[in-house]
């Protein structure tokens, strides 16, 4: 499988348009690299491809890898597009997708009611593009030659469904993780999760290939650093450190193991820190835009 980073940030990229931290400030700088939000290319050939999330930066990341470019006239390398959530920053790319091209698009039932209760994805015309409801825990063709499997992680509704109250460790289908394979290698993507749990380690015993929900470093990141008032937990993603993150909870998963959809704000974004460094020292790596990882 060959593996293409399209966007390794969280909602709002970096630079984040109206932030000033440290690492937003760097990337404006030159000094740390920017990058477009969470989206990730899959192919079984490096030929065709599948990309997972469409994030609403899709046009340009589109535009800067090769890999992406039509070879005709009218034509994509694209064979599908698989959503893992009805989150903005992986559904708006659908909207730059809409130029009557075909392509299959994939996910769950709720996050496809996402898709029919906003008219404005209408304009993704279903005669060429057509929608696949996909149940949990069942094998499906990706692509020719690329398997795939949903199965749920914790999470929560999109941040525009919220209501009064709202569950951040739901289980269930508007929050999925994603097995895939082409017969011989296993990799697994999880760009949002809130916890890990008993169920999670159990899916990913087979995985040679992790790329996992790097969002935050800690809880508490926003709230300290001044960016926001919600917690990582509140948001529905578990952090990076500590007793109870996804460096201490995915410590005996042998895979290859790379953090994606990473906050503005992390300070493992930093290549000289101590964050970055406590990360690679556990045998994590770091996405950046145009990565690519063959397994």
């Amino acid at each position: 499988m060959h593996f293409l980073v399209l966007g390794a940030s969280a909602g709002g990229g970096l630079p984040q348009w109206n932030c000033g931290c440290r690492n937003c400030e760097d990337a404006r700088k030159g000094l740390i690299p920017p990058s477009g939000q969470s989206s990730l290319a899959v192919s079984p050939d490096g030929v065709r491809w599948s990309i997972l999330n469409a994030s609403p930066d899709i046009r340009q990341q589109m535009l800067d890898n090769p890999k992406m470019h039509p070879r005709a006239l009218r034509d994509t390398p694209v064979a599908s597009v698989l959503l893992t959530n009805g989150d903005i920053d992986h559904i708006a790319g659908l909207l730059s997708l809409r130029e009557q091209t075909p392509f299959s698009l994939f996910a769950t039932g709720d996050i496809l009611d996402v898709l029919a209760q906003n008219r404005i994805f209408d304009a993704v015309n279903r005669e060429k593009v057509e929608r696949t409801r996909i149940s949990l825990d069942q094998d499906f063709a990706l692509q020719d030659g690329l398997q795939a499997r949903l199965f749920a992680v914790p999470g929560k509704v999109p941040l525009f469904m919220e209501g009064d109250s709202v569950q951040t460790n739901l289980i269930g289908e508007q929050t999925v993780g994603v097995r895939l394979t082409t017969g011989e290698k296993v990799a697994y993507y999880i760009p949002g999760c809130a916890q890990i749990t008993p169920a999670l380690l159990d899916q990913l015993v087979d995985a040679d290939q992790l790329f996992f929900d790097g969002t935050l470093w800690d809880d508490d990141e926003m709230i300290r650093t001044g960016t926001g008032v919600k917690t990582g937990q509140r948001m529905g993603h578990i952090s990076v450190s500590g007793a109870d993150g996804s460096i201490e909870g995915l410590k005996g998963i042998a895979a290859a193991k790379t953090y994606i959809h990473i906050n503005n704000t992390n300070p493992m974004l930093q290549p000289n820190g101590p964050e970055r460094a406590f990360v690679e020292a556990a045998g994590w790596t770091i996405a950046y835009d145009g990565q690519e990882i063959t397994i």
